[in-house]
């Protein structure tokens, strides 16, 4: 078995991590999630077919891949700020609420490298949706949090989306 070498920063951080009794650290994020099924270039596709998803209204059982861009503003070429790296499935019979697991992936800026991870069921027709940030690499490492969203626009015809989120988070 051979071993496994760590990068150096990470050796040194967890050398001199204030972990230990320290204080965390917080910070805001907002940003707008871009999930498009439609058009040539989709950054979302649905990768499991249900075989009762056109029985139910909730499309239960579908699960879509998203590499979703996290801009600035609402607009998608507003500025890129991150991706939104995972899958989300339909998991409820009654009411549509998504199964979320996502990594976001913040490239550059103060985070850069930096991920957050979200888990969580997100009721998409209700207005606020609040979803947990359950950990994080890079600079939001030991991270927890919570992510409100919120439908900013909506294709019906497509299913593409324009998500709204705030983001608060605690990390050492």
């Amino acid at each position: 078995m051979s071993r496994v070498e760590e990068e150096p920063s990470s050796r040194e951080w967890f050398r001199t991590s204030k972990f230990k009794g320290g204080y965390p650290k917080t910070a805001t994020l907002h940003y707008y999630f871009h999930d498009t099924l439609s058009g040539q270039n989709p950054s979302a596709v649905r990768v499991v077919p249900s075989p009762v998803a056109n029985r139910t209204f909730t499309f239960f059982g579908q699960m879509t891949m998203v590499d979703n861009p996290l801009t600035a503003g609402p607009d998608p070429s507003s500025r890129l700020v991150g991706r939104a790296q995972g899958l989300y499935a339909s998991a409820g019979l009654e009411q549509l609420s998504l199964l979320m697991v996502m990594n976001l992936y913040f490239p550059d800026g103060p985070y850069k490298g930096s991920t957050l991870a979200l888990l969580g069921r997100n009721a998409a027709l209700e207005k606020y949706r609040e979803m947990p940030i359950i950990g994080g690499t890079g600079v939001f490492r030991f991270a927890s949090g919570v992510a409100l969203a919120n439908t900013y626009s909506l294709d019906l015809t497509t299913g593409d989306a324009v998500v709204e989120y705030h983001v608060l988070v605690s990390y050492f």
